[in-house]
């Protein structure tokens, strides 16, 4: 029988992205301190545009979106932004939303689990997930442990854990 192995992913649910961008987008149409702002919320593939006619006002719509995102259960380590940046007359800010464990990440998550986990305990990096193999599932189940309570900066899920 094979060792005991799970695999450690960074996704994020894209109806979920959906669903928390369309109710940033009805909240937006709703509250009067957004109105004749020219405030929106527009999702296109992995990222999400945010429009607004000042920087504070961006600023606000983006505070309604992480506030979806946490209302829906994702991490918001999932979202990457700049400063919004001013467009002629209204101010934009791209938000993309992180699928998959960067490369760099992925080489330290590996490294944290050499140095620091129990014996016996491999990592290997597979394109954008790492897949973790061990004799024991106790000593696996310590390696999750360990990897929840450090943070590298990018949402992890343990799954197929067998």
């Amino acid at each position: 029988m094979a060792d005991p192995s799970f695999d450690i992913v960074s996704k994020v649910e894209t109806q979920e992205i959906d669903n928390a961008v369309n109710q940033t987008v009805k909240e937006i149409r709703t509250r009067f301190d957004f109105r004749d702002t020219g405030a929106s919320a527009t999702l296109s593939g992995e990222s999400i545009l945010l429009v607004a006619n000042t920087d504070e006002r961006v600023r606000a719509v983006l505070d309604v979106l992480q506030e979806k995102f946490v209302k829906r259960g994702i991490s918001l380590k999932a979202l990457s932004f700049d400063e919004p940046k001013a467009s002629g007359k209204e101010f934009r800010l791209p938000v993309t939303v992180q699928q998959g464990i960067a490369e760099e990440k992925a080489r330290a998550i590996a490294k944290k689990i050499r140095t620091d986990g129990p014996k016996g305990v491999q990592a290997q990096i597979q394109g954008d997930q790492l897949r973790v193999t061990g004799k024991k599932r106790d000593d696996l189940q310590r390696v999750i442990a360990m990897l929840k309570a450090e943070d590298f900066e990018v949402p992890l899920q343990f799954v197929n854990y067998r």
